[in-house]
């Protein structure tokens, strides 16, 4: 009883951002597709990002890193070996840095017949032979391709910039490189700059730039830095910090989201955007289980009611059982004709067998005795 009581006053500590009262509910977050549509084209291709486009994200989400000769591509791995076919065109480079390859190596390399072999998200069959037939000839895009594409249809685009290692000819100006690039093939206020090196000259020289963090800070520290907004795993969501951090306009985008039930999550929780590789979140209009405190009251006390009279019938039967008393007549040939009384019926027939057999070898040896002697 202690323990069902406690299981009872479970919902008083149970809490959840969609239970809201009504008419607080926010804006739907806007979409931004996780390295373009994922489950529609190999990710980080032109395929993908148009793809993407097509399904009606608000921007992508890539990473970028700066070939050997200073050309930035797309790729988000440290290595090509999982996206592209560097072990067919360069087996004795299979481990090396991407970022040590020229761009005309880079070039050679197919970045798209990987995803119609290993059917990542299990969407293949969902292509067109059309489809199937562009996604196996693709290749890896430069930033200018993916900027182009972000210009052209009004997209926002948010990149990570991975440093060239040591030894790299532009390790120390990869920087300067990318922002050339944005400023002649995008304006600049669509662009989330995420890297965190050299923020406060960034700003200086671009302060069109939509500066954005990796981790949570103190509001004070953010404004410092000019952050507008925050990109953030979806374990680290909270309506009380999200509420905290766009009350003086920095917005919040989580990654990956790709489940319905966590997207209704980050639109309780007030997120503005989320990364996602699945496109059909777009056709979520309402958030899953959005309930009033006032609804979810009654329903975990009707739940409650329920479960106990559930719980003492279930006990008022068992004691029936084993009192052997009856609902309705409580007779006492109910009693004796029941499940019980015909189990010790049944024990009492086999004893009295027992019994019989053995009273049947205490005669025997007399018998024989009798016999032996006439």
């Amino acid at each position: 009883m202690s323990a069902l009581f406690s299981l009872y006053l479970v919902p008083l500590a149970m809490y959840s951002p969609c239970i809201r009262e009504a008419g607080t509910l926010g804006p739907k977050p806007t979409l931004l597709g996780h390295r373009g549509a994922p489950m529609l084209a190999p990710e980080n291709t032109l395929m993908s990002f148009e793809r993407a486009v097509e399904a009606g994200v608000d921007g992508f989400e890539t990473d970028v890193t700066i070939s050997a000769d200073g050309v930035p591509f797309v790729m988000h791995d440290l290595t090509l070996q999982r996206t592209t076919n560097v072990e067919e065109v360069f087996p004795n480079r299979t481990h090396t840095p991407a970022a040590l390859f020229t761009w005309s190596d880079v070039q050679q390399l197919n970045a798209g017949a990987w995803f119609l072999s290993w059917d990542p998200f299990g969407t293949v069959f969902s292509l067109s032979p059309e489809q199937r037939e562009l996604a196996a000839n693709q290749m890896v895009p430069s930033l200018e391709e993916v900027l182009d594409v972000a210009n052209r249809t009004g997209r926002t685009v948010l990149f990570d910039l991975r440093q060239p290692p040591p030894g790299h000819p532009y390790r120390d100006n990869y920087l300067n490189i990318t922002l050339d690039l944005i400023h002649t093939h995008i304006n600049s206020s669509q662009v989330l700059w995420l890297p965190s090196d050299q923020r406060g000259e960034i700003q200086q020289v671009d302060p069109e730039l939509q500066q954005t963090a990796g981790q949570t800070a103190s509001i004070q520290e953010l404004q410092d830095n000019h952050i507008t907004t925050l990109n953030l795993h979806y374990s680290t969501m909270s309506l009380q910090h999200i509420s905290k951090y766009r009350s003086v306009n920095i917005s919040v985008n989580l990654y990956v989201v790709n489940q319905p039930w966590l997207y209704s999550l980050a639109w309780c929780s007030g997120a503005s955007s989320v990364t996602t590789n699945n496109m059909l979140l777009r056709d979520i209009h309402t958030p899953l289980l959005l309930v009033t405190p006032e609804q979810y009251s009654v329903i975990w006390v009707l739940t409650d009611l329920v479960s106990a009279v559930l719980i003492v019938c279930v006990f008022i039967f068992h004691w029936w059982r084993e009192r052997g008393l009856h609902f309705w007549s409580g007779s006492r040939q109910t009693h004796e004709t029941g499940p019980y009384s015909k189990f010790r019926t049944e024990l009492s027939d086999v004893w009295s067998i027992s019994s019989g057999n053995v009273r049947t070898e205490l005669r025997t040896p007399s018998t024989l005795h009798t016999i032996t002697e006439e």
